[in-house]
């Protein structure tokens, strides 16, 4: 484990799309995620964030606390941020723990894109 976890990002725009390519996203990650969220939307000026979590099948209430991170570095900032293609399980917990009140999510990254070009 330790530092290294696997993900892309790419940007369209001004949007930048997070892909996080990890089975599981729990706490052997979740830091590192924080920090990359962290770095990634106060020194890139990001505004328009997209986590895609296609590929993730496990996430827990770290993983769920990382995604809160951004989301609230987002708002302070007049941001927004959607969640991209959950699996079944992602979707599920998401839903349990009500974060679906304040997280959009999309059913794929386009239908994400789509939704925040029109803001």
């Amino acid at each position: 484990m330790g530092e290294n976890f696997n993900y892309e990002l790419k940007k369209i725009g001004d949007i930048a799309i997070f892909k996080l390519s990890e089975k599981r996203f729990d706490a052997s990650i979740a830091g590192f995620v924080k920090g990359e969220f962290t770095i990634l939307l106060h020194t890139e000026d990001v505004r328009k964030l997209i986590i895609d979590l296609s590929e993730v099948d496990y996430c827990d209430s770290s993983g769920l606390s990382s995604i809160l991170l951004a989301f609230r570095i987002l708002q302070s900032n007049e941001g927004h941020i959607r969640l991209a293609s959950p699996t079944k399980n992602v979707k599920t917990l998401i839903e349990i723990s009500q974060l679906d009140r304040v997280l959009t999510i999309c059913n794929t990254v386009n239908e994400a894109i789509k939704d925040l070009e029109s803001i």
